[in-house]
């Protein structure tokens, strides 16, 4: 079995470590989601993994024919070359056959007669048959269509920041490397293009190591999430949804550990306040305690999140309304005829695939571009914030709290109270330490929070949210689902991302291209299964006239013994769950003991054929448990 260690990495970015001494391995089958707040250092330790950057400390081992597929998030080209030359693009020997081949395919078409062409294709048709390329070449083309790309030798300076980001995604799935490793891989990428790289992804041979701020798509995918916090990394068995709940029992553990310091500091700070007269070894001990106390509970507050309900300007009766709205680009049909009214505490998600319009929507509802026909008209108490997908301009020399002060020295709350600069930092998790900060010194999602923050001090009615998920990781988007929750005015947001439409919009535009656009009342998984039920619906095929209706099944009952099954299938099912995770364990702690690993996968691989066993038993059960 094929895998990769990390083992006690370290990296440094700057004055700043990234993380420290950070071990794990990952094997085959294995999709791994790395999660944590943006400047954590995610990125680096996938370059690092990808062997694309080097450690401080620290070593990455695995197998010499051990293979890395890395996708950047933000990828490079060569902008001269086709779709194809791209995709083919890299030093394996069946990327290089691929690429000569459909070179001299090209040339063949502009002269079809040319026999030294004609010979060429043959030799490398006979290479293509011995390297078996031909498989992989229909998987491109496949992969490309599935992905939205169907102009192969088009070329990628023509094509839009979307579509090269998947044109970039194409070139790492074929390759069918040992280890994917994926930054944003969801990114630009509409429902239904996420739906298929779930299941693709899901079927995949090797190992994968992705970041994403899609939480379903996470879940889904993930059989194990890695957690970057504070430069220490947490290890979870399983999917999105079992992190988040066993992150909850470690904080739980640790919020006991840390009340018992609060007592214990209660007490040495009595004797401190009391004086100690002698300074003996003993005492001297005591104060150097009391010392180390006072630091981890500083550093523990400054972890604490508080809720915070902003005060928003007051907003009146009449927020957006638009009649009888016409926009068009060229060809290109946005709006026509279009009338939109938009209530006090309406939140509105607006869905659609790329091209259809979306942010030109955001952007006229903003009076950033104006209408070829029709009206727009803003109600006068209208105070908008807009987050838009471009990058703000930034005083990079200034420092993070000058930043945020520019806008207001505070903000007050619902019920009247005062909230500082400093503490609406503290809430966008940034800790007092780094509030000195200058901007330079940040990451690029650092950036976007701190300008979402800088936006929502600004104490608007309504907020326009364009594509905020694209920038934010996980823990921020939590942080700003919890705002909106309470936030008193209109939301209006631009998203692919499911779980944030669901918590955040409860109605929708459906932008479906050509000036076409459709409302939906509820939230966006309802719209999707509502819309999956009526394709479902359509496919039905109606019984042959005269047929007779198929006898309905007698339902089986259970046995005696598939009774006491049932009663103890749970109990055995979480027993072999945590051999497994014991298992997992003990493999993040052998670092370079291979032959300690090898029986540990043998294990586990044997252990997760009675999992899968038991689990088809219990479904079965479950279903005879329904018929009781």
């Amino acid at each position: 079995m094929k895998m990769l260690t990390v083992e006690n990495v370290t990296k440094t970015y700057g004055e700043k470590k990234l993380f420290n001494e950070v071990s794990f391995t990952i094997v085959e089958k294995e999709r791994v989601g790395l999660i944590g707040i943006n400047g954590t250092g995610k990125s680096s330790l996938l370059k690092i993994t990808a062997g694309l950057d080097v450690p401080d400390e620290g070593q990455i081992l695995h197998g010499k024919d051990y293979t890395i597929s890395y996708l950047d998030q933000q990828p490079e080209f060569d902008t001269d070359r086709t779709v194809l030359e791209q995709v083919f693009f890299g030093d394996a020997p069946i990327l290089n056959l691929m690429r000569e081949y459909e070179k001299t395919l090209l040339e063949l078409n502009e002269a079809s007669h040319n026999e030294r062409l004609q010979e060429n294709l043959f030799e490398l048709q006979k290479q293509m048959d011995a390297l078996s390329a031909w498989d992989a070449s229909t998987n491109a083309k496949s992969i490309l269509t599935k992905l939205g790309i169907e102009e192969f030798d088009k070329k990628v300076s023509e094509l839009s920041g979307g579509q090269k980001k998947r044109v970039a995604l194409a070139q790492v799935l074929i390759q069918a490397a040992d280890l994917l490793v994926l930054d944003e891989p969801t990114n630009h990428l509409d429902f239904q293009t996420v739906k298929w790289l779930e299941d693709y992804l899901s079927r995949y041979s090797g190992a994968i190591l992705l970041v994403t701020h899609d939480r379903y798509f996470l879940d889904k995918v993930a059989n194990k999430i890695v957690e970057l916090d504070a430069g220490k990394l947490y290890s979870y068995k399983g999917n999105y949804a079992a992190f988040l709940e066993a992150k909850a029992v470690r904080e739980e553990n640790e919020a006991a550990v840390i009340e018992k310091q609060k007592n214990l500091f209660r007490r040495e700070l009595e004797w401190i306040r009391r004086g100690a007269q002698a300074r003996s070894t003993k005492q001297k001990a005591r104060i150097d305690r009391f010392q180390q106390l006072e630091g981890q509970l500083a550093n523990e507050k400054s972890k604490d999140k508080f809720g915070i309900t902003l005060n928003g300007s007051r907003l009146g009766k009449q927020v957006f309304e638009l009649k009888s709205a016409d926009k068009k680009f060229g060809d290109n049909v946005i709006l026509h005829a279009f009338d939109l009214l938009v209530k006090p505490g309406d939140r509105i998600g607006i869905i659609g695939s790329n091209g259809t319009g979306k942010s030109t929507l955001l952007n006229i509802l903003a009076k950033r571009i104006p209408l070829d026909a029709g009206e727009l008209i803003i109600g006068q108490t209208v105070k908008i914030a807009y987050y838009t997908q471009e990058n703000v301009d930034m005083d990079e020399n200034q420092r993070m709290i000058e930043y945020i002060k520019e806008t207001a020295q505070v903000v007050e709350t619902s019920d009247g109270k005062t909230i500082s600069a400093a503490q609406m930092l503290e809430r966008f998790l940034f800790p007092p330490y780094t509030h000195g900060t200058p901007i330079r010194k940040l990451s690029g999602g650092e950036k976007r929070r701190l300008y979402l923050l800088k936006i929502l001090m600004s104490s608007p009615n309504v907020l326009l949210l364009d594509e905020p998920t694209n920038d934010l990781d996980t823990q921020t988007l939590t942080v700003l689902e919890d705002y909106l929750e309470e936030f008193p005015g209109v939301v209006i947001t631009v998203s692919h991302d499911r779980y944030f439409l669901d918590k955040v919009a409860d109605q929708l535009l459906i932008l479906k291209g050509n000036g076409e656009i459709a409302t939906y009342f509820g939230n966006y998984s309802e719209y999707l299964n509502e819309e999956n039920t009526t394709v479902s619906a359509k496919m039905e095929v109606a019984a042959p006239a005269g047929g007779k209706a198929p006898e309905k099944e007698k339902k089986k009952k259970m046995t005696y013994m598939e009774k006491k099954e049932w009663e103890e299938i749970d109990k055995v099912i979480a027993a072999v769950e945590a051999q497994l995770e014991d298992i997992t364990n003990q493999m993040n702690q052998t670092g370079s003991d291979f032959t300690k690993a090898q029986e540990l996968m043998k294990q586990e691989a044997s252990l997760n054929e009675k999992l899968e066993q038991l689990i088809e038993r219990w479904t079965y059960l479950a279903d005879l448990a329904e018929n009781e």
